[in-house]
């Protein structure tokens, strides 16, 4: 070892030692690694490390170990390449689509909880097992409650009033716990699960309590009017077991809380949300300084030029639908500028790959000739980056989500050909410079109107899609329904979380292609390339949709 890795190794130790802390072996060769990497600005770097190495949330302890020195590092190192790609973009006079463009893996998703006692979040710590226990289960109820409960606590119509008089009450809809109803008169506004405790009774729980409820009067209201001719919009959307609602209603003799109106926690607007989280990464793409996000915005209102190119459903087993796959690389790649990114969702066989599928290796066969194929138009290989999402009957471990990415023993002929594919799970999430992008292939609409408990108010849409879209941007949560109908891993339940609310989402379905703009969030289906041969080619720079179709 020289003299100076030896200084620098001695100056980390002191100066993580004046903080208070101790560094293990593997943490400090970490440090030195990353250090090294910038010769003759070590101390900079050095300072930049443990500056926010120190003021990391996940240090619980004075002892560091190679983890969160490894997750600092990658944050730094990433954030470093984009602004050498940045300076090299200005050189050559355009921004660099694939510095821009970073793929978050399900499984690699943050968790948070909220503290309803500080009221702050708090970032889980440690690993994080596929077969939870029993308590994971009722975790997960209780952490998607809180989360909309602290949203609600900030809409000031849901509010106590500052002073308890009539005047003050003017508007305002007070949570009331649930537990609270019991000898109660008069309506109160509650919030709370739907559950079906028993075979045919449903109930709304919150932390304190569970009432039976009755929602045959219930009407599903567009909006709650109050005086002075105020309006504020709850939601539409689709009513089923385990989303999370706010009823007014009142105590019936028999103990049932007869329902009079009921709808979704109202959505909180994006930056609200970011002022609420103390600088918290929930999407998972990295944290960005003021100054740096300053620069990516830059970058992002010149990226004019970037496309994204999605299609679900393509079937590698079917002739006619690859013939016409080859129709439309075939037609991008004659275009001035190619797409930054293709993002292919499952499924990717026309029959499920179950118990009763014997075909795999066919399918992986298939799969090398979509790689010969995509590998036949150079502009598109050298170019643009290609992305591919599970479907619900893709071969994987189990059909709960979130579901893996496609097994490698599938992939790899593909990969020879395209060996910058990414095969990623299923939610997958997009950073695109500051934009925040969620793919989701699963034929969601269909499932969620055969589970709905009553019919959805046709006020403001009658559209399904629109209908599906409210109900999983109110309820932050990408499938909010009842765990019997579609499984979900317990301890990864925060994977499908839908907060704050990304600026765009994709919603793979096998139902019709549609577009949406809700609340400012672009959502999309690409419909079904193998039934219909529908597409979408998507700007994310000014949030463009462009429904396409064969």
């Amino acid at each position: 070892m020289d003299s100076g890795t030896m200084m620098i190794r001695k100056k980390v130790q002191r100066k993580c030692k004046i903080r208070g802390y101790t560094l293990k072996v593997d943490a400090l060769d970490e440090i030195l690694s990353f250090v090294n990497r910038f010769q003759g600005a070590e101390d900079d770097a050095l300072d930049l490390l443990l500056d926010h190495l120190l003021d990391h949330d996940s240090l619980k302890s004075s002892i560091i170990d190679r983890e969160p020195v490894h997750r600092v590092v990658t944050l730094l190192l990433e954030a470093e390449a984009a602004v050498d790609n940045d300076v090299d973009d200005e050189a050559t006079g355009g921004p660099s689509s694939s510095s821009a463009i970073r793929v978050v893996d399900a499984f690699f998703v943050p968790k948070f909880r909220y503290d309803p006692i500080k009221k702050i979040f708090y970032e889980h710590t440690g690993s994080l097992a596929i077969h939870g226990e029993a308590s994971a289960k009722a975790g997960l109820y209780r952490d998607r409650f809180l989360l909309l409960f602290q949203r609600l606590a900030r809409d000031h119509h849901f509010s106590k009033p500052a002073f308890d008089t009539e005047i003050s009450q003017v508007g305002s809809c007070e949570i009331s716990p649930i537990q609270s109803l019991v000898g109660q008169t008069g309506r109160r506004w509650v919030m709370g699960v739907i559950s079906q405790l028993e075979d045919g009774h449903y109930y709304l729980e919150d932390l304190t309590a569970s009432v039976e409820i009755n929602l045959s009067n219930a009407i599903s209201l567009t909006y709650l009017r109050f005086f002075f001719d105020k309006e504020y919009k709850i939601t539409t959307g689709f009513f089923s077991e385990n989303t999370i609602v706010v009823a007014e209603g009142e105590m019936l003799l028999e103990g049932i809380f007869q329902v009079i109106t009921c709808g979704f926690p109202p959505l909180e607007d994006r930056d609200k949300s970011l002022k609420s989280l103390a600088g918290h990464d929930f999407f998972g793409g990295g944290i960005l300084t003021k100054e740096e996000t300053l620069r990516l915005a830059e970058f992002e209102k010149r990226a004019v030029n970037d496309m994204f190119v999605i299609l679900s459903d393509i079937w590698l087993d079917n002739e006619e639908v690859m013939g016409k796959l080859e129709i439309v690389l075939n037609g991008f790649e004659s275009v001035e500028v190619v797409p930054s990114l293709f993002v292919f969702m499952g499924n990717f066989c026309s029959h499920p790959c179950n118990l009763s599928f014997h075909s795999f290796s066919s399918l992986r066969s298939q799969f090398g000739k979509l790689g010969q194929l995509i590998a036949a138009h150079p502009r598109l290989k050298e170019h643009s980056r290609f992305l591919f999402i599970p479907g619900p009957d893709d071969a994987g471990p189990s059909t709960v989500l979130p579901r893996c990415a496609l097994p490698k023993y599938l992939t790899e002929e593909l990969q020879k050909h395209i060996p910058n594919a990414i095969f990623s799970s299923n939610p997958c999430r997009i950073k695109f410079y500051t934009q925040e992008i969620v793919f989701f292939r699963q034929d969601l609409l269909y499932r969620m109107r055969r589970s709905c408990l009553m019919p959805p108010s046709m006020e403001e849409t009658t559209d399904p899609f629109q209908h599906l879209v409210a109900t999983i941007t109110h309820q932050s949560h990408l499938c909010p329904l009842p765990l019997i109908v579609q499984p979900i891993v317990w301890n990864y339940d925060h994977c499908l979380y839908l907060y704050p609310t990304p600026h765009t989402i994709v919603l793979g379905d096998k139902s019709e292609q549609k577009a949406f703009k809700y609340t400012g969030i672009t959502c999309f289906n690409p419909g079904s390339f193998s039934i219909d041969y529908t597409f979408v080619a998507y700007r994310p720079c000014t949030q463009e949709v462009e429904l396409s179709a064969l």
